[in-house]
This record gives C-alpha cells, structure tokens and sequence, in this order.
C-alpha cells in the first residue's frame, strides 16, 4: 500500500448536486454547516422541513438528461486536460456529479467551482441549458484521499454498485450510468 507523507491528497473526491434535489429534511437525510464534520452522521429527515424548503425553491428541481449528462463530462475533462489535472474516474448521473480528480496545490474548492462553472458553460454551448441561474446546489463536497486504498470512493459516494477499483495507478476511467 502506498501511503502519502505529504500534505497534499493523493486525489479528492468532488461531488456536487444539480438544483433542488436534495434539500434539508430529506428521507436520505443532509448535512448542514453546523454538523459539517468528517464521518458525522446525517441529520434525520424531517418532512415539514423539507416542504418548506421545496416552498423555497426558486426552480424545479433538475434532473440531467442525456445530453446534458454529455455535456457535464466533456466539460470536466476539458477542464482537467487545460489545467494538468489528472482525473481518475467520473461519474455524471442524473441528479448529481462525482468525480476523482488529483489537482497537486490547487485547492479543491477551485477544481469545485471550475468543474461547476465550465459545465454550466458547456451545457449552454451545446443549448440543452438556457436559463439565467445556475443548474447546480450552492457548494459541494470535497473529500480529500490520502492513500490509494483507504476507500473505494466512488461506492462510499454513490451508495451503489459503482466500485472502480484500484483507482491509484489506474488508467483514468469514465464510469456513467
């Protein structure tokens, strides 16, 4: 097993959700800024929380279809070719975006907010995304990866059957469902 000494992250995993699909009080539960901690537990659903903020919603929630799926991904790979990043895996799905990405000294709230900003931009190139305000949440989750096996960081993500493996040493890969 390799171990990093350093005190930068082999890798990250950045995720981000697209608009309204996830609010506080939801069945899956949340996280909010006060119990953002590593390995905290969620925050137990709450349905009349959750409907007050559905009420808030400025939007519909979105949901990815094909294209713009399409569009999400060429945009991160565009994103990490331009900027020497080396992306590891990624993961476009229909209500949100995984991906695992070694970005060196950058900060990953900066590869959060390119990734987030050229997809948006990508989607409006390609005219499957036309409104004014932004397809994604506020924010987003930037988990930093220290060593090549301490977690399958896609399936600890997804919750699902996303596993890749050996992603340290591994050619980069394009999971998409």
């Amino acid at each position: 097993m390799m171990w990093n000494d350093t005190d930068i992250p082999l890798a990250y995993l950045i995720s981000f959700r697209c608009y309204g699909t996830w609010l506080h009080g939801d069945e899956r539960g949340s996280i909010d800024r006060f119990r953002n901690i590593y390995k905290s537990p969620y925050i137990p659903p709450d349905q009349k929380w959750r409907e007050y903020n559905a009420r808030q919603l400025k939007d519909e929630p979105l949901t990815l279809g094909a294209s713009q799926r399409a569009s999400v991904e060429t945009a991160i790979r565009e994103t990490c070719t331009i900027r020497h990043w080396l992306l590891h895996a990624l993961n476009v799905r229909t209500n949100h975006v995984h991906s695992v990405v070694s970005i060196g000294f950058t900060k990953p709230e900066r590869a959060l907010n390119a990734f987030k900003a050229n997809a948006t931009r990508q989607m409006r190139q390609h005219r499957c995304w036309s409104r004014d305000h932004s397809p994604w949440a506020d924010k987003g989750s930037k988990r930093y990866l220290w060593n090549e096996t301490a977690e399958d960081p896609l399936a600890t993500a997804g919750g699902t059957d996303m596993a890749m493996g050996n992603w340290r040493g591994a050619a980069p890969l394009r999971i998409m469902y």
